[in-house]
């Protein structure tokens, strides 16, 4: 039985370094960005066509897939996969589905093969890298609607793993950017919401990639209007309207604003009366109402920004009252 075992761990670790190999020698990845069309990144992302609006998504995505593999090849994966704990071979095997499921035939086969559920289990492995690796293999798999609805189930443990990770960590940014996928759309909203306060301490001293993954899921969260009250009730961090200086990073600041915008503009005006009675003096509502906010006077300066995008953010939120 030792030797049976063995050997169906040699034979899985061969074809997945074959599979390995295949993908990685013949494929090339490329940075899907709107703004910076055609620039190669290590971690590619994909941006929805509503961006400024609701928030963009992100994966792992190759170039020009002109095939994907037999069902019985991911079949051997998901059981090895199940069936070892060797951190190395967990690897392997989740790098290599994480490719595969770029194809969306793969997203599908592999959701039919229990793959999904297989990837999840793996959330709970002691090791940060194989943690990390089943989070981008998630990250892909999420941009299929189906898969969305099965990864839900691991929603409470990927925010507890951002939560906990240590800071501005790959383990952490990887679950941020899958919360990123799951929060595109409302329909997950409500089993995310819980989180911000601790996001909002991430963004307080994350470095700037980790700022610019809490900001998008914020801004995410932000075209909810049923949000709305829940989000302005919250304090912002001690750092948070310095962030709207024009020195700083375009991607946070300009997420800043979209998220500031959302908010005003899903603030209805007969409520604003009810909302102020339970929001703090330090709340997001006092930031953005408050006689003593400093925010109007940054935005101002930001209507002569020579980014267009800038202008129209800081433009949305000045053309509605204080």
């Amino acid at each position: 039985m030792a030797g049976k075992n063995i050997a169906v761990v040699a034979f899985g670790a061969g074809v997945t370094y074959c599979l390995y190999k295949l993908l990685f020698s013949k494929r090339s990845y490329k940075y899907r960005n709107p703004e910076q069309s055609g620039k190669e990144n290590s971690h590619p992302e994909v941006w929805n066509a509503e961006d400024l609006k609701s928030g963009p998504t992100e994966a792992l995505v190759i170039k020009n897939p002109s095939n994907s593999l037999d069902p019985q090849h991911l079949q051997v994966l998901l059981e090895l996969l199940h069936d070892t704990e060797e951190p190395f071979t967990r690897e392997q095997v989740l790098v290599t589905l994480a490719n595969c499921a770029a194809f969306s035939v793969n997203q599908d086969l592999i959701r039919s093969l229990n793959g999904i559920s297989v990837i999840g289990s793996i959330l709970y492995d002691p090791s940060a890298e194989v943690k990390v690796k089943a989070l981008n293999a998630l990250n892909n798999l999420s941009m299929n609607v189906p898969n969305q609805e099965q990864i839900t189930v691991y929603l409470p443990r990927i925010q507890e793993i951002v939560n906990t990770a240590p800071r501005n960590s790959d383990l952490q940014l990887a679950g941020l950017r899958l919360l990123t996928n799951m929060s595109v759309t409302n329909i997950y909203h409500h089993a995310i919401i819980s989180s911000v306060p601790q996001f909002l301490q991430i963004l307080e001293d994350g470095s700037e990639l980790v700022q610019i993954q809490v900001l998008k899921v914020l801004v995410n969260l932000s075209a909810n209007s049923h949000l709305t009250k829940h989000l302005l009730t919250l304090k912002p961090p001690s750092s948070f309207i310095s962030l709207f200086d024009s020195c700083n990073n375009r991607d946070i600041l300009l997420r800043q604003l979209i998220f500031i915008a959302n908010l005003k503009e899903n603030l209805k005006k007969e409520a604003q009366e009810d909302i102020q009675c339970i929001c703090a003096n330090d709340s997001f509502y006092s930031l953005l109402f408050g006689n003593s906010s400093l925010l109007p006077q940054k935005l101002a300066s930001l209507l002569l920004h020579q980014d267009a995008d800038m202008k129209l953010q800081a433009a949305r939120i000045l053309t509605r009252p204080f």
